[in-house]
């Protein structure tokens, strides 16, 4: 059966730009290319699982415009259920300014959140059958914390789920949170906004993973970029899954489609290594393209990782 997965937390529309270089502060660049595409890192965990074949159901806001009539569409594209899909009829929906490095891939993004702050915890308690019944819940840090910790919490009551916290952008984070997430997927630079600690070598990250494991989460996995991710499952030892070397065309979303990846694959019932390793490649496919959702492989173009 298909992994049944439930994300909590924050839909966007992407409004990307092009440009020779990240701008200064008080610079002001002419970009080459500009493109408008659905995005939010719970939104593109969600479509990059449901991608692979995954059964998902979404609980997020959006607002009551364009930008969020056409996201809801999207999800039902994709194959998503969206009875959790709530409006805001006041603040717009949310929106991610991104610029992109031509040459490197590199980005700088800015995001107005809109009606992703106005989700409350009473409206993720109406979705607690979703959440219970999932295999695994996704979160992220683009909803406020409490939303996170609500969700969590409901998935504990349930019994049985696994959840998944993406720290993204870095926060400081309640322990309970912390305690009530099972695996925990920063990246190198919001563990150590975390932890206050540097993640530029290798025992670096390794020191800063068990900072972290400290603290009540026993599983984490710390993407590097075009280093690969660092693995810490409990007491066993640190393991590096290193990525192929490629020459990015766009990194945006490839964290989020990493993540996507191994809660499917973890749902597929993959060890975590395994999830780490295929989600790795899978992420690695996605930088060779422009976009953010866009630039998602389908089910049948990673067919030989699955």
């Amino acid at each position: 059966m298909n992994p049944r997965i439930c994300m909590v937390g924050s839909s966007n529309i992407d409004l990307i730009a092009r440009v020779p270089r990240i701008p200064a502060p008080a610079e002001t660049l002419i970009g080459s290319r500009f493109q408008m595409g659905f995005g939010g890192k719970g939104a593109n965990q969600a479509v990059m699982a449901a991608r692979l074949g995954a059964e998902v159901t979404v609980v997020t806001k959006l607002g009551r415009d364009v930008f969020g009539e056409s996201t809801l569409a999207n999800y039902r594209a994709q194959g998503i259920d969206t009875n959790y899909v709530l409006f805001d009829e006041k603040e717009a929906s949310g929106v991610a300014l991104i610029a992109v490095e031509e040459g490197s891939g590199q980005n700088s993004i800015i995001i107005a959140p809109g009606a992703n702050f106005t989700l409350t915890p009473a409206e993720v308690r109406l979705a607690s059958r979703a959440i219970q019944s999932a295999q695994i819940v996704m979160c992220q840090l683009e909803v406020p914390i409490e939303i996170s910790l609500e969700a969590f919490r409901v998935a504990k009551g349930g019994g049985g789920v696994t959840t998944i916290l993406n720290p993204a952008p870095a926060a400081n984070l309640p322990m309970e949170l912390l305690q009530l997430t099972d695996i925990l997927i920063p990246n190198e630079i919001e563990a150590s906004m975390l932890t206050g600690m540097p993640t530029s070598t290798d025992a670096e990250v390794i020191a800063a993973a068990r900072k972290l494991q400290e603290w009540g989460v026993k599983t984490l996995v710390i993407t590097l970029g075009s280093r690969g991710a660092l693995l810490i499952n409990g007491n066993n030892e640190p393991v590096f899954v290193r990525a192929e070397a490629v020459q990015a065309v766009d990194s945006t979303g490839a964290g989020d489609s990493f993540v996507g990846s191994f809660a499917y694959l973890l749902g597929s019932g993959r060890s975590v290594r395994e999830a780490v390793e295929r989600g790795c490649a899978i992420a690695t496919r996605s930088v060779l393209r422009t976009g953010t959702q866009t630039s998602f492989p389908q089910r049948d173009e990673v067919a030989d990782l699955l």
